[in-house]
């Protein structure tokens, strides 16, 4: 199973980001998506689960939830949208974390849980990269991807 992963886009959807996620079985927004165009879009793609962000004040945005359980797989998925704010025990039944907020895209493991940012698809902020990202899941465990978009 592939799992896209994307985060604030704060509403702009890159044709590039498109395309990266294409072949997903399930697409993740871990929040600031900035417009409802955006899931729309994503939808077209694959099934879109979405939290909310801190941008995503709109009354459109009321119905996002600020965390949620996703199943990819065989695995439990957490996703919210700023780490800081994590207020479970992710050991306990989740292989993954899945965030963003920072725009900084990153991976790394701890406790056996999987935590990954998909950093920012939206508008380039500061010199950071524009990335999507990508699980990989099968019955041996996720493989993690940042994809890097060219432009």
């Amino acid at each position: 199973m592939l799992v896209g992963l994307i985060s604030d886009t704060h509403g702009l959807v890159r044709a590039d980001a498109l395309e990266a996620l294409r072949g997903s079985q399930l697409i993740i927004h871990a929040g600031d998506v900035g417009k409802p165009e955006v899931l729309d879009r994503l939808n077209a793609v694959a099934p879109t689960s979405a939290v909310r962000g801190n941008i995503d004040t709109q009354p459109w945005a009321a119905d996002l939830p600020m965390t949620e359980a996703v199943e990819a797989g065989p695995y439990l998925v957490w996703v919210l949208h700023d780490i800081a704010q994590l207020d479970i025990d992710p050991t306990v039944g989740f292989a993954a974390v899945v965030f963003g907020h920072s725009h900084r895209p990153s991976i790394e493991t701890r406790d056996g849980v999987l935590y990954i940012n998909p950093g920012s698809a939206g508008p380039r902020r500061f010199r950071l990269p524009v990335t999507v990202g990508r699980l990989t899941v099968t019955a041996d465990g996720i493989r993690p991807e940042i994809v890097e978009l060219d432009v």
